[in-house]
This record gives C-alpha cells, structure tokens and sequence, in this order.
C-alpha cells in the first residue's frame, strides 16, 4: 500500500508540473502575440528637434542680447573689484561671477523654455499624439512636429 501511494503522489507532481509549464507557456504566447502589436499601434509618437526650435524662438534674440549685457557687466564689475585682490580672493570673486551669471541664464531662459514646453503639448494634443520624443533619440518612425512648433511660435 506504502507503494502504491509514492506512485500517486508521482503521478500528480508529474500533472501539476504539466499544468504549470503548459500555463507559463499560454501566458508567454499571448503576451508576445497581438497584445504588444495593439498596445505599440494605439500610441501616436510624435518627434521634435527642441533644440532647433530654442535655437529659432522669436525671443532667443532678445535673450541673448540681455546676456551679452549681463556678461559685459560681470566683465566690468569683476576686473574692477578684483584689482587689489589676492589670487585667491580673485578666484573665489570669479566663482560668485559665474554663480550670477549662470542665475541670470536660467532667469531669462526660463520662460523661452516654458514656452516651447507648453507650444510642444499644444501641437501634440492637436495632433493627436501620445507622447513627444527628442528626434534624437528616434532611430525610425514618429510623426516630426517641429515645424508646426516653430510655427506657432512664431505667430504669438
């Protein structure tokens, strides 16, 4: 009797291993079949080459200007103040310098980003995509919305 129960407790691990590997596999060809086809068809990619578009903002001139401005400034305060300093008073003199300009950078860029930022979610929601990649990044495919971004910058 002793034998005839290790022979049934075989015989159903041998069943439930069956079961298990036939349902790993059963998962493993749906997922691999149509349901990453469907899922990759219903995203709509859009491309965009942002720096393109910074580089052509209508106000990209403007801020530039103010930059140059700001680097003449620094320029001057610095070769005036630091004329009876140490070098390394100079040095950390030249640190705080480039600290000011690099906040007024962000300060004037800021809003030329946030521009483009909001311009770029207009032209895709308007077309209909799902997501926004950099043209960089894409090897193949993607719906390129540069132009449209420029253009509507263009016309605020």
């Amino acid at each position: 009797m002793l034998k005839l129960e290790k022979k049934q407790v075989k015989m159903i691990s041998i069943a439930i291993a069956l079961i298990f590997i036939g349902s790993v596999v059963a998962i493993a060809l749906t997922q691999t079949g149509t349901g990453i086809a469907s899922a990759a068809s219903s995203v709509n990619v859009g491309v965009i080459d942002r720096d393109q578009v910074l580089s052509q903002h209508p106000d990209g001139e403007s801020v530039n200007t103010q930059m140059q401005a700001a680097i003449t400034e620094v320029q001057k305060d610095f070769e005036e103040k630091s004329q009876g300093m140490t070098d390394q008073e100079k040095q950390d003199y030249y640190r705080q310098c480039q600290q000011r300009l690099a906040q007024k950078q962000q300060e004037l860029a800021e809003p030329i980003l946030k521009s483009v930022d909001d311009t770029i979610k207009k032209v895709a929601d308007s077309k209909g995509l799902s997501v926004v990649i950099e043209k960089a990044a894409v090897v193949y495919g993607g719906t390129d919305i540069t132009q449209d971004v420029l253009n509507k910058l263009t016309k605020k």
